[in-house]
């Protein structure tokens, strides 16, 4: 069942970024080229935040992420992308994975081509796309009126934020906005709301194709609360939150973990958890309940917050 109804879409569209995401694209990678992930490139952290102080580039962090997550296992190509150095030198804690992109990055046109480079290498059918190619950083207002600047800053911040934006502010790949407007399913989460989930929204031209969407769209929250700053939003907040930056209510249901299953015009429940490692969704009830949740009409209760 759960196959069948997720088979009938024709393009598939998830966006985020880290662990969360390339969890979401794993368990549809039965989609093939009828699958896309939307990956933020924001972080500054690890190897891609010495990388990005370095070379000036997109974060590659989370793209490398989702790679492999798809990457056919066990073969020679995964586990090579996936290697980090180790020892006292200047690679020491570099992932090989995050040098590849880079140096495919610098060899061709644009950083997608890149990726596609490593998707055929690693024999990958999802497609995956940078929310950006142009390095931008993520900043968060404080209420004093203060910035903070940065992923990892924003990531570790006593207080919520009131607002976020990009800096630079740049331009959303083309072929993002395209697969948003061709999408009839688009998934937001899981991931850190503020840093994996909000970045790719800040982005205008990206926001705006959400807005025309006619497409269904599905956030799936985390199986824990954050301890970063946005695990003080509820969730009905963290929902005002994107659709304020998409500009009207777009977001049909919520899918939360649940001991029991319960259904709501908005917020539904389900057991998610896997019971091997309960930090992780579990696939086959993650299949079962969008397939349950897409079976029900859709409706819009939340309005966006004001300016």
């Amino acid at each position: 069942m759960q196959y069948l109804m997720l088979n009938q879409f024709k393009y598939v569209v998830a966006i985020g970024g880290g662990h969360g995401l390339g969890r979401v694209l794993s368990s549809l990678d039965f989609l093939g080229n009828r699958l896309t992930g939307i990956v933020a490139t924001t972080d500054n952290g690890g190897s891609t935040g010495r990388l990005r102080a370095e070379q000036d580039c997109i974060a590659w962090g989370d793209l490398r992420n989702c790679l492999s997550h798809l990457a056919y296992r066990p073969s020679v190509g995964s586990q090579l992308f996936e290697y980090r150095f180790q020892g006292q030198t200047e690679l020491s804690g570099h992932n090989l994975g995050n040098l590849m992109l880079l140096a495919l990055d610098q060899l061709c046109v644009r950083p997608l081509e890149a990726v596609n480079l490593i998707r055929n290498l690693l024999k990958i059918e999802t497609q995956l796309i940078p929310m950006s190619e142009q390095p931008t950083h993520l900043v968060a207002l404080r209420a004093s009126g203060s910035k903070v600047f940065g992923e990892t800053n924003v990531d570790s911040m006593d207080e919520a934020p009131i607002a976020l934006c990009l800096e630079p502010q740049v331009d959303a790949t083309f072929e993002a906005c395209e697969a948003v407007r061709h999408a009839d399913l688009i998934i937001l989460g899981p991931g850190s709301f503020l840093t994996s989930i909000m970045p790719p929204l800040l982005l205008p031209k990206f926001a705006k194709s959400l807005a025309a969407t006619k497409a269904q769209v599905i956030f799936i929250d985390n199986l824990a609360e954050e301890t970063s700053p946005a695990g003080q939003f509820s969730i009905e907040q963290r929902i005002a939150w994107c659709h304020q930056v998409i500009g009207k209510p777009v977001i049909s249901k919520v899918l939360r973990h649940g001991e029991q299953i319960r259904l709501g015009s908005l917020i539904n429940y389900f057991p998610l958890k896997n019971r091997h490692n309960p930090n992780l969704h579990d696939q086959a009830n993650l299949l079962d309940a969008l397939s349950t949740l897409l079976q029900i009409k859709p409706e819009f209760t939340l309005q966006p917050l004001a300016c």
